[in-house]
């Protein structure tokens, strides 16, 4: 099926350049222990020979990266740099320290691995991921038991129904599905991650409920997800914040860190717009309808009141406002479900221990799916499979004679379908090297707050409902990806020039 597909695919090409590395390029010997066990976070220690101006600039360049200089060759040197591995002085500290290996310049300035988890961590990490979605699942699903038996979720579906009934036609009006999904975009939209996924997973289930082959994704399911995983959010707290603490390496600051506040509304707009469009375009879904372009004329409103408010903000005014809205609502929610439990006589606790138990089975349902999942994105990463096509994509426009410099912000696009963490690790990396007011910096964080992991999200979502055949999911998803980030460039340079 697709993603046995895709998963295979992801699998041979990071083995297949991993190989290329290994027999082509010397300073990746460690390549394939790397791919098992990750980049290693012990220090490495060295004796550098040559000028003390070369042996200096050497050491800065690499104490990050874990390679720690040493003046004198002792047991626990690892390596012995020279211009000319062969020379005396080399030869006579090999002699001394066996155990050292002497290399040049060039094969310790080759490798600049930055800290990532290999295969055997990565499956620990899945692990930890759905042990900290248990509670999480437990909680919110056990709310949601709480608002379907007081009908809650039924009168939500009723007021989306018009609207939801022309994307999703296979779900009938007033269904709890479209509560459900109305859930979870909202969530999405005030960047509630926490209560996102329960919502969007107990969604699924419902869907899961509708779809006659329980192993194939419907139609329905498959609209839901794309818009999901476009991951329309009003407010890219998180991004604002790292950026507000990130420091460049020349010891820079962002001046502004919630100017890539617009863009990347923009831009996550764009690509929902774009999932919407190629879904309905695939269902054969006729989107110029009246009640579709009310609830997205609507929405554009909407997005625009909160455009004009937060451009009114200081940077502390809008991460207070931002906060307060995510955590006010969550609250309120929960206020809102209890008091119309009680005023509908359900016993609510008893409710919500049963709703809560689901959450548990399906927290650990997803691990097989999710192990399997990060797994393949693992290997992708530390083969170097992500810096081989970042180097094509910039001798690419440079043969056509492009500007080049959005280049540098790409790694963060490319990890994000991939993995939310590694994409946040690689914006902060690229506002290090290049400052966090760079043209690089700056698109690296639109692209982090213009999207969502889609293959997380496919893993996820469909390891929850057991569900095998994708069918085009996952190709939509990444059309819609490519929008959101081809969109993210064009408005960095409009913004940031």
């Amino acid at each position: 099926m697709a993603l046995s597909r895709i998963w295979s695919a992801f699998i041979v090409v990071a083995l297949l350049v991993a190989s290329y590395h290994f027999i082509f390029n010397s300073s990746r010997d460690d390549v394939f222990g790397r791919m098992v066990t990750g980049t290693s976070k012990d220090e490495f220690k060295y004796v550098a020979i040559g000028d003390s101006a070369t042996v200096a600039s050497l050491s800065k360049e690499m104490k990050e990266y874990g390679y720690i200089s040493q003046t004198t060759a002792d047991k626990e040197t690892k390596y012995i740099v020279s211009a000319n591995v062969a020379a005396d002085t080399v030869l006579k500290l090999q002699k001394n320290f066996t155990s050292a290996r002497a290399v040049t310049y060039s094969y310790i300035q080759a490798r600049k691995q930055k800290m990532m988890d290999g295969v055997i961590a990565t499956c620990a990490t899945a692990v930890t991921i759905c042990i900290g979605l248990i509670g999480i699942m437990a909680l919110f699903m056990g709310f949601m038991s709480i608002a379907e038996k007081a009908g809650g979720i039924r009168f939500l579906s009723k007021i989306v129904g018009p609207f939801f009934s022309k994307l999703f036609p296979e779900v009938p009006k007033g269904h709890p599905a479209n509560g459900h999904i109305m859930m979870n975009f909202s969530a999405n939209m005030l960047g509630l991650d926490n209560a996102a996924t329960p919502f969007g997973i107990k969604a699924m289930e419902s869907l899961q409920e509708l779809n006659p082959d329980k192993t194939r994704a419907s139609n329905a399911q498959i609209m839901f997800l794309c818009l999901h995983a476009a991951g329309l959010a009003l407010i890219p707290t998180s991004v604002i914040a790292v950026r507000a603490a990130t420091v460049g390496i020349n010891g820079s600051k962002a001046a502004n860190p919630t100017d890539i506040f617009l863009p990347c509304l923009v831009a996550t707009f764009v690509a929902t717009l774009a999932a919407l469009l190629i879904v309905s375009f695939k269902q054969k879904i006729k989107i110029f309808q009246p009640v579709i372009i009310a609830w997205i004329a609507g929405i554009s409103a909407i997005i625009a009141l909160l455009v004009w408010f937060v451009s009114t903000l200081s940077t502390v005014g809008i991460n207070i406002f931002s906060e307060q809205l995510s955590t006010g609502i969550i609250l309120l929610i929960f206020f809102l479900i209890v008091l119309g439990g009680v005023y509908k006589k359900i016993n609510v606790f008893d409710a919500f221990i049963e709703g809560a138990k689901g959450g548990f089975e399906t927290a650990v349902k997803i691990i097989p799916y999710l192990v399997g999942m990060l797994v393949a994105i693992s290997l992708l990463r530390t083969s170097g499979t992500f810096d081989v096509v970042i180097d094509a994509i910039k001798n690419l426009f440079a043969a056509f004679g492009a500007d080049t410099k959005f280049v540098d912000g790409l790694p963060t696009a490319l990890i994000k379908p991939m993995s939310g963490s590694g994409a946040r690790g690689m914006m902060v990396d690229t506002m290090k090297t290049f400052g966090p007011d760079s043209f690089a910096g700056r698109l690296a964080c639109v692209l982090q707050g213009s999207s969502d992991t889609t293959f997380y999200v496919v893993a996820v979502y469909f390891g929850a409902v057991a569900v095998k055949n994708t069918r085009y999911t996952i190709g939509a998803m990444l059309l819609a990806d490519l929008v959101g980030i081809l969109t993210s460039i064009v408005l960095c340079y409009l913004f940031f020039g």
